[in-house]
């Protein structure tokens, strides 16, 4: 089949691979751009798999936690430029969903929210919302993400937007009161950890068995012209598995503020410290073009 120059560059973009490996890595999986991602990582030719196919590249990311600390919501709308999502319409029309996202129950993800009545505009939905933003800005936006996280229990949510609204977090910690200031602390690194760091799984327990062995496979077939033995192999590849948890399990990641730490033991040294059992429950992720 015929590769077309522009998907070559968003392979490029997204793996950072030669011009001629891209366009091979297209053709050997007819066009397809997650596919082709994952053929060049086991080729040796992408160091990690980003996601490929990009929306609008720029937006708005805003999260709120409510002011009795037991809910909170996140969303993340997409434009196609920094002057739109700057513009007072775009960012009041991302406020409106913000508080919609917080204050209805029903809704948990992206597509309840586009599914629910627009509030102040019952006779709408959401999705037709968009609509006429996009016909009254000029330009593409997109309702990319959505969050709504209610306290399960004792613990703390919190929140954090960086980078003037490209990337937010939403965590929930588990096992002391929220008033204790140490506990408040260590729960606020953890949403500035989850920015910097972005983390896909809380726990190594949390990745599903699929995930796991489809990066052995990729492993399998980087090793595949190594004339090392078998058992030899195995061993690398479980050196290479560890080191992808350290970089996409939050617990197994090294605290971005004392990297003699990993989040797992600063999570005991701080139970310890207060005399509780901390853990976290889950933590939410958004970013801009990704």
């Amino acid at each position: 089949m015929a590769i077309s120059t522009a998907d070559i560059k968003q392979l490029r973009e997204a793996t950072g691979a030669g011009v001629l490996d891209c366009k091979k890595a297209l053709q050997e999986t007819n066009g397809d751009i997650e596919q082709a991602v994952e053929y060049l990582r086991k080729k040796g030719l992408a160091a990690a798999a980003k996601k490929a196919s990009r929306e609008a590249r720029d937006g708005l990311v805003k999260a709120v936690v409510s002011e009795d600390g037991k809910t909170a919501a996140m969303v993340k709308v997409s434009c196609e430029t920094d002057f739109v999502a700057r513009t007072e319409d775009f960012q009041q029309f991302v406020d409106a969903l913000l508080n919609q996202v917080l204050t209805q129950p029903a809704i948990q993800n992206k597509d309840d929210l586009l599914a629910a009545p627009f509030a102040g505009e019952p006779e709408k939905t959401v999705q037709d919302k968009v609509q006429e933003i996009i016909a009254k800005l000029g330009e593409n936006t997109i309702v990319s993400d959505a969050v709504r996280f209610e306290l399960q229990g004792e613990g703390l949510i919190d929140s954090y937007v960086h980078m003037g609204g490209r990337v937010g977090v939403l965590v929930e910690v588990g096992g002391a009161d929220p008033s204790n200031a140490v506990f408040a602390e260590m729960v606020h690194d953890l949403a500035l950890q989850i920015a910097a760091a972005s983390p896909r799984f809380v726990s190594e327990a949390d990745v599903p068995a699929d995930v796991i062995e489809a990066e052995k496979n990729i492993y399998r077939a980087q090793l595949a012209d190594d004339p090392k033995p078998d058992n030899i192999k195995e061993r690398i590849i479980e050196g290479k598995l560890k080191k992808w948890y350290e970089e996409t399990v939050l617990l197994n990641q090294a605290f971005v503020k004392d990297s003699s730490l990993t989040i797992g033991q600063l999570l005991q040294k701080t139970g310890k410290e207060i005399g509780a059992e901390l853990k976290v429950r889950r933590f939410a992720r958004f970013e801009l073009g990704a």
